[in-house]
């Protein structure tokens, strides 16, 4: 249950009266059963896996959300042999080509019959709301996922004015200058990869990985003009990741000075192993974020 990417989100804090009744909410916005003429269909799933009806789970300040889906797999190869077909029976049988809304009509026939008999590909998107300190944090990177997972959110409570993360400062440059010999702020080391890139359209672009970061190869391409755009660092020796210019966290390793709790300790539930996991990974996370909000001076929800 460990979080590998992150996208952040942050939202007022006078939303914390809103939020604190949110499990009363979730049943409204739980996931529903696939239609037969349905391609897709999202609503929050318990995270304590199959068979729970609790939506939600709360350790602290922080609560717990799973976001499931079911999306019809339809590859439009089939689709288009579907369709070649009726074409040809309207050729034939009437020596005619189909104009252009005829095949829109028969392609909606094509749908309406495959669609019932297509398989539903499920899916699982977890995310957690940090009541104290304003954050919503979506284990994706990628922000299409991680906005309908706000969604849903925004779905299920009737209004939730989260926004993407932003920094009053410019993360290219901070990036750009770590790499380039800066020093780091306490906690913080290089890790051994790195994305360099020509900021001008079609640029050329450097991807390191294994690399030294601090070495005349590496300056050299920032002689050349190439900013940081990911760089790979390690937090108080707990956690690893790769920070993109775009403010999402990707790649993220809990280090073993970080999980050795867990590995030790035994628990005789998954009910209490998820609580265990879920109350290390958010106190973990809690100072990754403070410290990221201070070194790159993240804009506050309410301003």
């Amino acid at each position: 249950m460990l979080f590998k990417n992150l996208t952040l989100f942050r939202f007022p804090s006078s939303l914390r009266a809103t939020l604190e009744s949110l499990d009363e909410q979730l049943p409204n916005a739980a996931l529903k059963p696939l239609g037969a003429l349905e391609f897709s269909t999202r609503g929050f799933v318990s995270p304590f896996g199959r068979g729970e009806e609790q939506l939600s789970h709360r350790v602290g300040d922080c609560i717990l959300l799973a976001l499931g889906g079911e999306d019809k797999l339809l590859p439009a190869a089939v689709v288009n042999e579907a369709l070649a077909q009726k074409l040809d029976a309207v050729r034939e049988r009437e020596g005619r080509n189909p104009g252009g809304r005829e095949r829109k009509r028969l392609k909606d026939e094509v749908l309406t019959d495959l669609l019932p008999r297509a398989f539903a590909r499920p899916s699982r998107l977890a995310g957690y709301i940090d009541l104290g300190l304003g954050w919503l944090v979506v284990d994706t990177s990628s922000r299409k996922s991680a906005e309908g997972f706000v969604t849903a959110i925004r779905e299920a409570l009737g209004s939730f004015p989260a926004l993407p993360v932003n920094a009053e400062s410019s993360p290219r440059a901070l990036l750009t200058g770590w790499i380039g010999g800066e020093p780091l702020p306490d906690g913080f080391l290089l890790g051994d990869e790195c994305e360099l890139r020509d900021p001008v359209d079609a640029g050329a672009v450097v991807k390191c990985k294994n690399q030294e970061l601090d070495s005349d190869e590496i300056r050299e391409h920032l002689k050349a003009g190439k900013q940081g755009f990911q760089l790979g660092l390690t937090f108080e020796d707990r956690l690893g990741f790769v920070l993109s210019e775009d403010l999402v966290i990707r790649k993220l390793r809990f280090l073993e000075t970080a999980t050795e709790a867990l590995e030790r300790d035994e628990r005789d539930s998954l009910r209490a192993e998820i609580d265990a996991t879920f109350a290390l990974m958010t106190g973990e996370l809690k100072r990754l974020l403070q410290r990221l909000e201070t070194e790159l001076s993240f804009s506050a929800a309410d301003a």
